[in-house]
């Protein structure tokens, strides 16, 4: 009886420690380097403008890195892939230059606004033009056109078509 006692106390404590490591371990963006190429086309992702986005996987090291925020789409948004993720990052086009984006700009990916079916190219298509803010964001289509979108609004559909 002593033992099962021991044991219904010491499983809880287990649970929280594994809980907590989880909770604390925070994910950083990764610099994109210049021979680096693009996890869904294979292109050199820095010859390209525009913003660029990567991807976490759940217990992997490695990081997937794209040329295009609408390649990190078309591969984060394919139900095969959705839930091995666990954190998707752009880069916040408000605060870098187009023809070559700082990578100390990434931010959450889910967090951002979009600006699609704008004047402004990237590689592989229309650009999926991505802000911090919805106020960035739509400054940007104010300029050069476009849909402002929310995360949740990029779909494959809506890639498929542009």
């Amino acid at each position: 009886m002593k033992k099962l006692i021991l044991i219904l106390l010491v499983i809880p404590v287990l649970f929280a420690c594994s809980r907590g490591d989880a909770i604390t371990k925070s994910i950083e963006a990764q610099a994109i380097h210049d021979h680096e190429r693009c996890h869904l086309c294979g292109m050199m992702i820095t010859k390209y403008p525009g913003p660029k986005g990567q991807l976490h996987l759940k217990g992997e090291e490695i990081v997937p890195k794209f040329c295009s925020t609408r390649d990190m789409f078309n591969f984060s948004l394919q139900a095969e892939n959705q839930r091995q993720i666990s954190a998707l990052m752009v880069h916040d086009m408000s605060a870098t230059e187009w023809a070559h984006p700082d990578d100390k700009y990434f931010i959450d990916a889910t967090q951002a606004w979009y600006v699609y079916g704008t004047s402004r190219k990237a590689v592989m298509g229309p650009a999926v033009a991505s802000f911090a803010t919805e106020e960035g964001a739509v400054q940007f289509a104010k300029e050069f056109g476009g849909a402002v979108l929310g995360y949740e609004q990029i779909t494959l559909e809506l890639l498929a078509g542009g």
